[in-house]
C-alpha cells in the first residue's frame, strides 16, 4: 500500500483553467450557444495554438490565438475599462472590405486628425455576424509593438533590434455602442492588416480546461 501512495504522491496536480488569464498554448474554450454570436464562434470549441503580446506605450495587452475544428483561426484579447469583456477578432481580405465599405470612405482612417466614419454597404459570408451598421473612429496611428512572445513568462527587449518587435500603426473605429469594431494595423513594410472585433461578456466563454 506504501509503494501505491508514494507513486501518486509524485503525480503533478492538473493545473485549474478559471479565468482566461490562465490560459496558456494548447488549452481549451467552450464557447456559449448564444445567438448574440456569429456562427463562427457559437456553441465551438477552440485551442489556444499561440500566445501573442502587442506593446503600447502605456501597456502590454496579449493575443490568444484560437484555431477551431474548420481550422478557422480567431484572435481573443481583454478589453479592460470599467467593464472587462472579450474581444474576438476575425481577420478579412481586400474583397470584404469592398464589400462591407466604400473604398474611398474606408481610406479617410489614415487622414488626419483621425475622425473618419464608415456607414456598411452589405456584408459577405465571411463578415456576417460580425459587422454593425456604422462606425466612428477612435485611435489614429497609434504606434506598437508586436511580439510572438507571451509577455507574462518571455521579456520583452527594451532595446531596438532583432528581439524589439515588429513596429506597426493602428487605427480603431467603433459603432455606436461599441460592442463591434474594427482594427487596422499597417506594418513598416506597408503590408495592412484588417480585422473585424466583437466585444462580449465573460460568460460566453463557458468551460476552459488545460491541454494536454
Amino acid at each position: 500500500m506504501s509503494l501505491f501512495k508514494s507513486i501518486f504522491s509524485k503525480e503533478k496536480p492538473q493545473r485549474a483553467v478559471k479565468s482566461v488569464q490562465d490560459l496558456r498554448v494548447n488549452d481549451v474554450i467552450v464557447m456559449s450557444d448564444s445567438f448574440g454570436l456569429p456562427s463562427q464562434l457559437r456553441d465551438q470549441q477552440f485551442q489556444v495554438t499561440a500566445i501573442n503580446t502587442y506593446e503600447f506605450e502605456n501597456k502590454n495587452q496579449l493575443e490568444w490565438v484560437l484555431t477551431g475544428g474548420s481550422d478557422i483561426q480567431l484572435f481573443l484579447s481583454l478589453e479592460q475599462d470599467d467593464v472587462t469583456e472579450l474581444k474576438f477578432s476575425l481577420k478579412i481580405e481586400h474583397e470584404d472590405v469592398e464589400s462591407l465599405f466604400d473604398l474611398d470612405d474606408f481610406s479617410t482612417l489614415f487622414d488626419e486628425p483621425g475622425q473618419a466614419q464608415l456607414t456598411k454597404q452589405q456584408d459577405t459570408p465571411h463578415s456576417d455576424g460580425w459587422s454593425s451598421d456604422h462606425y466612428q473612429q477612435h485611435v489614429f496611428a497609434q504606434v506598437g509593438y508586436f511580439h510572438r512572445k507571451d509577455h507574462r513568462s518571455q521579456s520583452l527587449s527594451q532595446f531596438e533590434g532583432k528581439d524589439s518587435g515588429e513596429q506597426f500603426e493602428l487605427y480603431v473605429l467603433y459603432d455606436d455602442e461599441q460592442s463591434f469594431g474594427i482594427d487596422v494595423e499597417v506594418w513598416q513594410d506597408g503590408d495592412t492588416d484588417i480585422f473585424l472585433t466583437l466585444f462580449r461578456p465573460l460568460t460566453d466563454i463557458v468551460d476552459m480546461y488545460p491541454g494536454s
